[in-house]
Formats: structure tokens, sequence, C-alpha cells
């Protein structure tokens, strides 16, 4: 709970008789008074719990913790970025198995991520034209026409568009809707081909700035409005699927000579354009490119990071979002995807799966990120359609043969954000005494604080949250997520 405080007006009247009275005007305060009792919701594995509320417990007056004792530490008034929001990808794959399902189904799947008591999703990733999630390659134009002259996003409108525009009406004002391309048409890059990397081509720089503005334009014609852009999906990934290779130089320069000029030239300055969009290993040296050069970066909202460099079998470089964080306060850190890879239908409730958002999200967060944007929200029981056979996992899945949904840990685990902290609250400071627990907060633009809580061990866990000099005493499952709301 929070309260303000009046401002205070200090009058000195030891002047000489020559000098009027000074005033100084001090700024408001904000006072956090100690919570009473918070709301424990809980997701445990061998359990039934699944964003469960567990019960309320009381904060009595406390000021000091124990070495012994696990503990959370909450400081509200210590705050840092905004919460855009949390939400996921609809891919043509996505609309694809949607619309095999049956009509009440459709509307399952939309209230689970959009409705009421779903788990309020409020940003949508799509592609421009194909990624390897589909049934096929495509692009909006026909081959070779430079001149952009046969645009058209009517593939889209068969499956795609209808999806998202049930989503974007079920969210309402607070939506986030954005876009990346995976390849530029093939006769646009150097391979002339869309699959297996290649770059675009220097003829061709123009046309394709001029292609998204085409998106954009087809798709707010469509009622949709476009938050922004990603210039490039994993600009540095040759993959047998949709891809096209930028070096930071070149994107750098793509951005302030091409793409950022076109939005401009177009009305759409407004439009937000995310740089990079690929892992966290390589994302220091793209942001110190891009954004060291004032002509490049005034196109930049921010910078967009996957999670796959942990393929390799090394930890995620969490790290590496503090320092752009340090190095770039003014440029925004946004989780724009990641999955599940190696689909295997006996594995949906494999809980490792979940953990892995958790503790992306937590750290993610705790490192400056203000939204966060899972890969496709819905796949059918063999992990696609994937043109390229690269079958991956989904939140939930829908088996298309016996029209159902099969809900995964993961989507609880995003739920424990996304149900909770509201656009526009702020990360406050929160800290842990263990490695064991780890946890991130934010105070919702009500004065609500939500702290998230992971417990990635095999043991129940008690432990004390402290704020504002109050603790309550909690226990959390084995391999648990919880959400506090106080």
């Amino acid at each position: 709970m929070r309260r303000l405080l009046y401002p205070l007006i200090i009058v000195f009247t030891g002047y000489s008789c020559s000098d009027p009275p000074q005033k100084i005007e001090v700024t408001p305060a904000t006072i956090y008074e100690a919570p009473s009792s918070l709301e424990l919701y809980e997701t445990a594995r061998n359990s039934d719990a699944r964003l469960s509320k567990m019960g309320e417990f009381e904060f009595v007056q406390k000021d000091q913790a124990l070495e012994t004792e696990k503990s959370i530490f909450v400081n509200p008034n210590k705050q840092f970025q905004s919460f855009l929001g949390v939400g996921g990808a609809i891919t043509d794959a996505s609309a694809e198995v949607f619309d095999k399902l049956s009509e009440g189904k459709r509307q399952e799947l939309l209230d689970a991520y959009y409705g009421e008591g779903g788990i309020n999703y409020n940003i949508i990733r799509t592609s421009i034209h194909s990624a390897d999630f589909g049934s096929g390659s495509h692009t909006y134009i026909e081959e070779g026409d430079a001149d952009l002259i046969t645009f058209s996003i009517d593939h889209d409108k068969k499956y795609r568009l209808p999806m998202i525009k049930k989503a974007m009406n079920m969210i309402g004002d607070e939506a986030v809707f954005y876009a990346s391309p995976w390849s530029p048409p093939a006769f646009m890059k150097s391979n002339n081909n869309m699959l297996y990397g290649g770059k675009l081509l220097p003829e061709y720089f123009d046309t394709w700035a001029n292609y998204f503005v085409k998106f954009i334009e087809a798709y707010e014609k469509e009622g949709i409005p476009v938050w922004g852009v990603t210039i490039q999906n994993e600009p540095m990934a040759v993959q047998r699927w949709e891809s096209c290779i930028y070096t930071a130089e070149e994107e750098r320069d793509f951005l302030k000579n091409h793409l950022g000029p076109a939005f401009e030239k177009a009305g759409y300055g407004d439009k937000n354009i995310v740089v990079w969009d690929h892992n966290r290993d390589l994302i220091t040296n793209r942001a110190n490119t891009i954004f060291d050069d004032p002509e490049a970066a005034k196109y930049a909202w921010g910078i967009g990071f996957h999670w796959y460099e942990t393929w390799t079998g090394g930890e995620p470089k969490f790290e590496n979002l503090g320092l752009i964080n340090e190095s770039y306060p003014d440029m925004n850190l946004l989780f724009t995807e990641g999955c599940n890879e190696g689909f295997d239908s006996t594995r949906y409730q494999y809980w490792p799966n979940a953990e892995r958002y958790g503790r992306s999200m937590i750290n993610d967060f705790n490192n400056g990120t203000v939204g966060w944007t899972d890969w496709n929200i819905l796949l059918d029981q063999n992990g696609g359609p994937n043109h390229v056979k690269n079958f991956c996992f989904a939140p939930i899945h829908a088996d298309v043969r016996t029209d159902s949904l099969i809900y995964t840990p993961t989507y609880y685990y995003l739920g424990h954000f996304s149900k909770f902290v509201e656009p526009g609250a702020k990360r406050i400071s929160t800290s842990s005494s263990q490695s064991s627990l780890e946890s991130s907060s934010w105070m919702n633009p009500d004065g609500q604080i939500i702290t998230v809580v992971m417990n990635a061990t095999n043991e129940k866990l008690e432990y004390s949250l402290y704020i504002e000099g109050v603790e309550s005493k909690l226990e959390i499952n084995a391999r648990a997520m919880q959400t506090l709301v106080y």
C-alpha cells in the first residue's frame, strides 16, 4: 500500500529586511506502508496445483532476518523499468491448427490466453510473410517484383489474420502487436533462396525497407494497429528454413540509411524498431555497434533477444542483458522468442521445460527486460506444422484428431507473471538470500505488489518474505512456481 505526503513549504525569515522571504518546496514523497497479508498462488510438480490459490498469509513485525533462514527481501522504494507485457507468437502454424479445432475449442484456447479467466497475454508477434512454422514458404509479392506492385497479404487472410483479430479484440487497448521477417524474397538475396541464409543485396535495400511499410499499411487497413517490427529474425543464423544474415554493421546501416528513413517518410516514425532479435551471447556487440551510432540509434526503440545460446550446453548469458541496460539506459530490452525444441509427445508434462521459462523470465526481467514474448502459442500433436520438420513445444498443444487441448506446465509458469503483473507496472528491488530461491517483484499501477518465486530443487522449502519491516513466513513446494499478491 502507498500514500502520498503533501508538499512541505518551508519559509525562512532570517534574511535582511531588503530580502524577501524565500520558499523551498519539497517534492511529494511516496511512503509505502507495510502490508498486513498476502495471497499465494502456486503451480507445483507432482500435485494438482496449477496457478491455484493456496491461501492467505499474515505479515508480522520483524526487521532482521537470520542467516539460518531462507529470505526474500523486497524494497518498493527502489524502482526500475516499466512492464510492457507478456505474450506469444501467432504464426501460420498456430493459425492453421486453430482453424482445425471446433468452435468451442477455439474459444477455450482464446480464453486461456486472453480471456478474463486466462493468463492475460497482451503481446502478439507474427512473421512478415513466412517462417518455418507453417505449411510452406510464401511472400507477399510475385517473384521478381522489385516495385512491389503485386504486394498483397491475401495469404494471411485465410488463417492468420482471423486468429490475430480475435486475439486483438480480446486484449483491447493494451495490445502490443509486432512483426519480424525471417527472409526477404529469394530474388533480393545473394543466394537466390529464402532458405539457408544468404544476404540482402544492396540494390534491394530500399525495396525491402518499403516492404516493411507495405506490411504495416496492409495490416492496419485490416484494423490491426502495428506497435513495431524487428529488423531480422536471428541475423547471425544460417538455417535450413527462412533466414538472412546481417553483420552488426550491415544491420546498423540498413536501419540508419533505409528502414528508419522509410518509416519517417511514410509517416510511421512512431513505430518501434527493435534490433538484433537473436541470442544473448553476441547481443552486446550488436548493441555497441548500433547504439553507439547516434544516427542509427535515433531510429531504435531497443534490442530484442532469444535464449537459444544454450543449445551448445552453456549457461544463459543473463549478465549481458544487465550490461546493455547499464550501458544504454534509454534503450529497451525485449525477449522476442523462446521455445523448447526436440518435440516428443511423451514429454508434454516434462517439468524442466517449464522451469526453463521460469528461470529465464525471472532473470531477464531482473536484468532490465520490459517484455517477454514466447514463440508459437499453439501447435498440433506433432509439434507443428513446420515445413522443414523443425518440430517444437508450445505452452498449449492441440490434438486435432480428438479436438482436444493439452496444457503443459509451461503455460502455468508463464501465467505466474502474465496473469498478475499489469502493463505499466514498475519492477522493484528484490533479492534472495540463497540461490535455491529465485525471485522478481513488480508494483502494479494501483500500488499492488506482485512477487514471483521459483523453487527448482527437489525439496519443499520454508522461507520468509520481508518488506517494510514486516515478515511473512511461507513455504514453497518442490519444483514449484509461486506468485505472491499483496
